[in-house]
């Protein structure tokens, strides 16, 4: 989604900068004045270089800065020196540049969660609404320990995810050069020294029909690469339209053995963030919002998106949800039983606990399952060849010690 740099000017007359991720410069102008705000200028932002090598924010400076600002705020200091304290400590240069312009604008007079909101890279949608509803209820130490934990568990979920996918990668990776290095130097090599012998009539079928697909992979290498290199571009030009990502995180849903896994994935993110959100008081129609928008899956966002509209005609939360199908019925009890007790946002959290560890197990499965299976594939491609060039080897030495 690009993003807009606008200029607005609040009722006081004071002037408000920032950027906005949207989808039209008319969507930030509406966003504006739902804030109460008149816009001055919208314009798309435009694209810049910035060279962040080992400079970038990842989630551990993020948890130890939240952690470090609640502990500190809850001791009674000041935000501006707490910021200050932080930036100046912060071995991080990029994050300390990104701290001091957040002071800065705090001593400017705009409100914590504005200032954190001009940095969304660092500070998503999602940081700056929990730490806006900090700043109403004046509980922001204890809604940014909720953030610290809530980061917490989205990067080990995160990692669970690429702990799965990289197995799998790195050995179809490894098969693919493997098989290639054979099919192009190993097996031509022999089929020359065959051809030497004066056996090349004389050969097994299978070694025949090793040797042909050998010289087939090496005469239409060019034509191969040129056509993976047009699918892969067309695939990634696919996805990046909305339907064409609609049907791969479809896809990916419903896909054996992976499947099951990425749902339970999508349903302890849902849980979780939606729970911490309730629970640091934010309404629930901005909560499903925010939700929607960091669901990672477009057929997920869109279920949150139709319970949303439903709950705004007057309508439950756990109704919707089971209509829309995309998530297991038990979930959607556990959410109903949660709204009737008027506990929702601990269930929630409850719902989240219970999934992680689902997903913990099935990560573990996964991987158990698709390890002997990528093995024996491959070695059954590797010993097929071999067995196929020894062949006539051992019936070239069988002549020759007959002779």
């Amino acid at each position: 989604m690009p993003e807009f740099v606008y200029e607005a000017k609040a009722r006081t007359g004071e002037l408000r900068r920032g950027v906005r991720e949207a989808e039209s410069e008319d969507a930030v102008s509406n966003w504006l004045r739902s804030q109460q705000l008149n816009p001055i200028k919208v314009k798309k932002k435009g694209r810049e270089i910035n060279i962040t090598i080992g400079q970038g924010v990842t989630p551990k400076d993020l948890v130890i800065f939240t952690r470090q600002f609640s502990t500190m705020i809850d001791a009674g200091l000041p935000l501006v020196q707490c910021l200050d304290i932080l930036a100046n400590q912060n071995d991080n240069p990029f994050f300390a540049n990104i701290l001091r312009d957040v002071k800065n604008n705090v001593e400017q007079g705009r409100n914590f969660s504005e200032s954190l909101a001009r940095h969304p890279k660092v500070f998503d949608h999602l940081y700056c609404n929990l730490v806006k509803a900090g700043e109403i209820g004046g509980i922001l130490d204890t809604i940014l320990n909720r953030l610290a934990v809530y980061i917490e568990k989205r990067v080990k979920l995160a990692r669970q995810v690429r702990g799965a996918l990289v197995y799998p990668t790195a050995i179809v990776g490894i098969s693919v050069i493997v098989i290639s290095v054979l099919m192009t130097w190993v097996i031509p090599t022999f089929s020359q020294m065959f051809a030497d012998f004066g056996a090349a009539d004389e050969m097994p079928a299978l070694t025949k029909l090793v040797i042909s697909i050998s010289q087939g992979f090496v005469k239409w290498l060019p034509l191969m690469v040129i056509v993976g290199a047009g699918t892969a571009a067309g695939v990634t030009w696919a996805y990046r339209q909305p339907a064409g990502r609609e049907f791969a995180h479809r896809m990916l849903l419903e896909m054996p053995l992976i499947g099951p896994v990425m749902r339970k994935i999508a349903v302890a993110r849902f849980t979780r963030t939606l729970g911490t959100l309730l629970s640091s008081g934010v309404p629930i129609l901005d909560a499903l919002d925010i939700v929607a928008a960091s669901a990672g899956n477009v057929v997920i966002e869109k279920a949150i998106q139709t319970a949303r509209a439903r709950i705004s005609e007057g309508r439950n939360l756990s109704e919707p949800l089971l209509e829309t199908k995309a998530f297991p019925p038990m979930v959607v009890q556990m959410i109903g039983v949660g709204e009737q007790t008027g506990a929702l946002d601990t269930m929630l959290n409850k719902i989240a606990d219970f999934y992680e560890e689902e997903v913990d197990v099935a990560v573990a499965a996964l991987t158990s399952l698709l390890e002997p299976l990528m093995m024996v594939g491959l070695g059954g491609v590797c010993g097929v060849i071999l067995i196929a060039m020894y062949l006539p080897i051992f019936e070239i030495a069988g002549k020759v010690k007959a002779s």
